[in-house]
Parts: structure tokens; sequence; C-alpha cells
């Protein structure tokens, strides 16, 4: 029978550091892709800049009748026959901590996708990281980095990664304090009442979270037919169905409830959710996600339909 996707092999407890190296491999593949990909996104925009209170200049604007006469740019004026006022840049350097939850079902690709789960996480992260820190806010990532607010926070993020590789499952969210905003990336695929068992507890810190979910394909559409073997990933658990086609129907239904179930659990809750699959551009999501930090009003990507 053709497979339509894999997982790589459990990895045996004398090879984790073998893991560990072929996972640190990765990221530098994966921060050029965030890159190219946040160049894209902020092409022409400018992200979550306004004037404010700071020290940074901005921007140079026609004078308002009213304003303080302390606030010209007489040297600009000076060019023309207007009057200008030089702005700030609004000031006020928010903690953002990023998560990738790389537990062994994210390893997984199928034909239908683009890349695997762990890479589109890795690269969704790293962008954010270039956005977000192109915009002054300090970024984090829990045990594995402290918030820092630099341009070159996406790097210094992969840099921290390659060194204490992110873990499968929720990050240790003790050191996380104020008001911060939490971006959980990974694929959720537990029940809803057990994802929303660990997810429940942050938001009522008074954490402001975003959770985007990365899907498989294949993962929704269930395109097996035939005899397929299928392999939990997790446990290494296997299952062989004799005619898997019969199967679809039940399991997206209960795949459309589980998803269904979070987004809504999550919204009452006061987070955002954001469903992606791998055959979608990563900037789909990239721009949800950065709109919702924003405070801007968005729809969210949902990557298809089943």
């Amino acid at each position: 029978m053709a497979s339509i996707g894999q997982t790589v092999a459990r990895t045996p407890s004398g090879e984790v550091l073998s893991r560990a190296q072929q996972r640190a491999m990765l990221v530098p593949d994966c921060l050029v892709e965030a890159r190219r990909i946040a160049n894209t996104v902020i092409a022409g925009w400018h992200g979550r800049r306004k004037r404010g209170i700071g020290e940074n200049f901005w921007q140079f604007r026609p004078y308002s009748q009213g304003e303080s006469l302390s606030r010209i740019d007489w040297r600009r004026s000076a060019r023309d026959d207007h009057t200008y006022v030089r702005d700030r840049e609004w000031e006020a350097a928010h903690t953002i901590w990023l998560w990738a939850d790389l537990s062994p079902s994210m390893m997984y690709k199928s034909t239908l996708g683009t890349v695997s789960k762990e890479s589109r996480a890795l690269v969704l992260m790293l962008a954010l990281a270039e956005i977000l820190a192109r915009s002054g806010e300090r970024i984090g990532c829990p045990g594995v980095m402290e918030p820092v607010s630099a341009r070159n926070a996406a790097e210094r993020l992969a840099a921290a990664i390659m060194l204490s590789p992110l873990a499968g499952g929720l990050p240790e969210t003790g050191m996380i304090r104020g008001a911060s905003d939490l971006v959980l990336i990974g694929d959720f695929l537990d029940p809803a009442d057990k994802v929303m068992e660990r997810l429940g507890p942050l938001a009522r810190r008074g954490l402001r979270g975003h959770v985007v979910e990365i899907a498989d394909p294949a993962e929704e559409v269930f395109p097996y037919t035939g005899r397929t073997e299928f392999t939990d990933p997790e446990t290494g658990e296997k299952l062989t169905a004799g005619r898997a086609e019969i199967l679809r129907d039940d399991y997206q239904r209960a795949y459309r409830a589980r998803r269904d179930g979070i987004g809504a659990s999550l919204r009452h809750l006061g987070w955002t959710f954001i469903p992606h699959r791998t055959d979608r551009p990563a900037s789909e999501a990239l721009v949800s996600v950065h709109m919702y930090l924003s405070g801007l009003p968005t729809r969210a990507t949902h990557g298809g339909q089943l």
C-alpha cells in the first residue's frame, strides 16, 4: 500500500543528542525562511508603530493650529513654505512569549503538505520574533531565552533554540509575570477537554494567549483508502484498518468537534485560536497572529474545510 505520510522513528534514549543536533540543523534554514516571510508580510506596512511618547524619530508631518510651538522642527520647515512637526515613535515595549510544541506528532508530513508541522511551527515562531522585534517589542521563549528587546531577536532566539532545543508539551510559565502575551504553536491533537486542562489555568492567570493549531492536510481530509496501518507517534501503538475509507466520515466529525471545542473554549476565556494547514502559505497565519497582537480586527485563517 502506498504511503501518504510518515514520521521519523521514535528516538531511543541513547540517541537524544543526535536528535537534538538534527533539530538544531533545521533551525538555520527555518530562520532564513522566517525572514523571507516576515519581509513579505511587512512590506509597505509599519507593523505596530504609531505616534506617541518616545525618544526615536518617526516622521515629519504638517503643523496643526493649536499644537505647541516647541514641537516644530524649524530646520525641516525652512526647506519650503510649510511648517512641520517632528513626531516621535510611541514606545511602550510589551513582552511577548513565543513557544512551539515540538512533540513527536509534530514530525509528521504527508504528501499533501508542503513541509512538516515541526518546520512550519519553527518558521512561524521565528518570523513572529522578526516582525515583533522590528516593532520594538520584548521577545522571550519560556525556559529557553529571557525577554530581549533587540532588532536581532529572531537570530538570538534561533541560537538559543540550538543550545536548548524546544521540548514537547507546554512550557513552564512560572517565570512569566504581568500582562504578557503568550503565543503557543502546535498541533493540539489531544481531546478538547485535555487541552483546556492545560491552557485554562494560564488564561485564568491573566495571560493573553494566542493559539496557532498546525495541521497537515491529511489530518483533516483523511485521504486513506484500503488496508492502512496507522501509528501513534507519541506511543508507537499501531492500528490496522481493512478499509480505511469507511472511517472517514466518523473521523472528520470527531476531528471537527475537537477543533471547534478547543476554539470555543479559548474564545470564552478571551484567547484567540488560529487553525493553519501546512499546505497554505505561512504568511496567512503570521498575519492573523500579528493582527491579534496589534489589537486589530481580523478573521482567523482556517486553512481549509473538512
